[in-house]
């Protein structure tokens, strides 16, 4: 029975990378001001698949309201288009033939609460992600210990820093989401 058949470590590191991508995503919510990382979480059906929407696009901040997309490909235009649209950031692109004006709407209470409910998706997205790399810890122990590489005792003992790894990680997702929620909602 060796201790170093489960690795507890690989589960945290892709815990911490959900958190990171969680991170990324707020970043994005930008609170009144023009970022070009406000449209790093769009992707595009592009060639029959789905891209990011960098992977098709340069995105500038020629103002401090206002982003501009300029789409490398004209038959790309009218998907780019539709993936802002979709994207629920409250943005209406304006075409100007391959580039697309995005003017930042100004931050009212409404369009708080809607940036404040996107910040809830992607932390109930994060916290999705976090759980099925418990799952896949979990399962990993099951496996483990039927193989009688661990016992029911070391099994049991994994188990419990698996659930603490993943109760400690979704509480930092939480922390982070209140954190952007009180940024949000600061008038």
């Amino acid at each position: 029975m060796a201790d170093d058949e489960f690795d507890l470590g690989d589960l945290k590191r892709r815990m911490q990378g959900a958190i990171s991508v969680f991170k990324n995503e707020l970043s994005g919510l930008r609170t009144g001001r023009a970022s070009s990382s406000l449209l790093d979480p769009i992707v595009v059906e592009a060639y029959g698949s789905t891209m990011p929407l960098t992977q098709v696009a340069t995105v500038s901040v020629p103002e401090s309201r206002m982003l501009s997309v300029q789409v490398w490909d004209k038959q790309m235009v009218g998907a780019v288009d539709r993936a802002i649209r979709e994207s629920n950031l409250g943005l209406n692109p304006i075409m100007e033939g391959t580039l697309l004006r995005l003017p930042i709407p100004e931050l009212n209470t409404e369009r708080r609460k809607e940036l404040v409910k996107i910040a809830h998706k992607y932390a109930e997205a994060t916290k999705v992600s976090v759980r099925h790399v418990r799952r896949d810890g979990m399962d990993e122990l099951k496996d483990l210990e039927k193989e009688g590489l661990i016992g029911e005792d070391a099994g049991r003992s994994y188990a419990e820093k698996v659930q603490k790894l993943t109760d400690d990680t979704i509480a930092d997702i939480d922390k982070l989401l209140s954190q952007k929620e009180q940024e949000i909602m600061q008038v």
